[in-house]
């Protein structure tokens, strides 16, 4: 039984409570005032985006969202919390309820919670630049106060690669509705995974352990196996289970000890006395509501439905929002050849992309034109592998595909005594191969086709080469 915890750092300009710049990468320690460094007397005072942005996602998952909410001081000592407590929300969250439909597994997991939260700092365990500190810890207080959501999953999950799965959908959410920008290294976007075992036909929860601060997918999958392993091992062994927090050694692929697991009652929860009730007004809901964008499983099944894509091409296609408008601009242009825009798109555009390490919205062949050059090859003007050529032609110079093609002198040749001309002179100069394809060889006709196009410089239409190329085949055994 599996359950994942998120926390997802909104995409503001401030921090939650004061107006410092939530911003990453800063030198440490630059990006505070007293108030998010807790000093006696000062105020907090909420940040209306943050709301708003937490509003966003939990009506994009689903959620519902409660009129009235309020923060609670949550009490613990830790060097990096400099207050002594962290204003975030229990008895009355922003939201509960909802669900998250997974992209690579047939179910949908239904969430607890949702709530909004400041971060606290971050404690560095090595000097600035490497190099271990013996026996002591830097503290970076930047990240105290950064407005955070908290996403709480019922334990629906029954596999690490559905919880992979899981941490995927909702990473591609953030991004889809611009809540968060989702880094992972950045801290942007952080796990903790909650894993108990029991026997098969068992009613009653198993003890679970939860592990801490899981920073990539892979590693949430990595450390939900060990996990799983241990804990069977410890059951199967006669021993038992304890509820503990521990943390995931990358390195090592191992969970380890941290420390026993609190319980909520040990936080010391009470009413934020500085804060009023966050109350969401009805027209503030409705608008947000609208701007909600279309959502990345709506948009999986509306592409399969109109441009008549399978489930594959659709769910790679949308992997990313940005993708997803760039093949939609295209297949538009040139809907009668849907498909192959998909391909075009998943295949040359994805490769040159990787090649230069490029994002899809710094691509240099703009969806439009990329469209024209395959309407080109689906008349028959232009064959595929020409038609990569013009393609990286196309990327290089900013002209269009016709004026490239021209430039280039790749216009398909159908004209049938040009391309019996080249036929003739492959047969000529493969006996061998013409003699096994004679003798029934049937594989042997991809060979000297191969050959035509090669001849071609790729121009020759590839259907009337294949038609060519049986046809002298059958004249030379008729002659016999």
């Amino acid at each position: 039984m599996i359950g994942l915890e998120v926390h997802v750092q909104l995409r503001t300009a401030s921090k939650i409570f004061c107006p410092c710049a939530n911003r990453f990468g800063a030198e440490p320690n630059t990006l505070v005032c007293p108030v998010c460094l807790g000093y006696p007397g000062t105020l907090p005072v909420l940040n209306r985006a943050a709301v708003d942005l937490a509003v966003v996602l939990a009506l994009a998952l689903g959620c519902r969202l409660r009129e009235r909410s309020r923060f609670a001081r949550k009490n613990y000592f830790y060097p990096d919390l400099p207050k002594g407590y962290q204003i975030s929300q229990q008895d009355e969250p922003l939201a509960e309820g909802g669900e998250l439909p997974l992209t690579l597994h047939d179910r949908r997991v239904r969430l607890h919670r949702l709530h909004l939260e400041e971060d606290a700092g971050k404690l560095l365990h090595d000097l600035p630049g490497g190099g271990a500190l013996a026996g002591q810890s830097l503290v970076d207080f930047n990240r105290c106060g950064v407005p955070l959501v908290e996403i709480v999953s019922e334990p629906d999950l029954a596999t690490p690669a559905e919880a992979a799965d899981y941490l995927q959908t909702l990473h591609q959410v953030l991004l889809y509705t611009e809540t968060s920008d989702g880094n992972l290294e950045a801290g942007s976007l952080r796990c903790d995974a909650n894993v108990s075992v029991r026997r098969r036909g068992d009613t009653r929860l198993g003890t679970k352990s939860e592990v801490k601060n899981l920073n990539s997918f892979r590693n949430v999958a990595r450390a939900l196996e060990y996990e799983i392993r241990r804990q069977t091992e410890l059951l199967e062994a006669g021993e038992r289970v304890v509820q503990e927090t521990r943390g995931f050694d990358a390195e090592a692929g191992v969970t380890r000890l941290q420390r026993s697991k609190e319980e909520a009652h040990d936080y010391r929860y009470f009413p934020e006395p500085d804060l009023p009730a966050l109350v969401l007004a009805p027209e503030r809901l409705a608008a947000l509501a609208d701007s909600l964008p279309e959502l990345p499983w709506e948009r999986r099944r509306r592409f399969q439905e109109v441009f008549a894509l399978s489930a594959d091409d659709a769910r790679e296609l949308v992997s990313s929002r940005e993708l997803a408008d760039y093949f939609e601009t295209a297949a538009r242009a040139h809907p009668a050849g849907a498909k192959a825009v998909a391909n075009w798109v998943m295949g040359e555009l994805r490769r040159a992309l990787k090649e230069r390490r490029l994002e899809v919205g710094a691509a240099a062949v703009p969806a439009e034109r990329l469209a024209r050059l395959v309407a080109l090859v689906d008349a028959g003007t232009l064959s595929n592998s020409a038609a990569k050529d013009v393609f990286a032609a196309v990327w290089e110079s900013g002209e269009e595909p016709e004026a490239a093609v021209e430039r280039l002198g790749l216009a398909q040749v159908s004209d049938e005594a040009a391309v019996r001309r080249w036929v003739e002179g492959v047969i000529e100069e493969h006996p061998a191969q013409v003699a096994q394809l004679r003798a029934g060889k049937a594989q042997v006709l991809g060979f000297l086709v191969g050959q035509v196009m090669k001849r071609s410089a790729g121009r020759a239409e590839p259907q009337l080469v294949q038609e060519l190329v049986r046809r002298s085949i059958a004249a030379l055994q008729n002659v016999e």
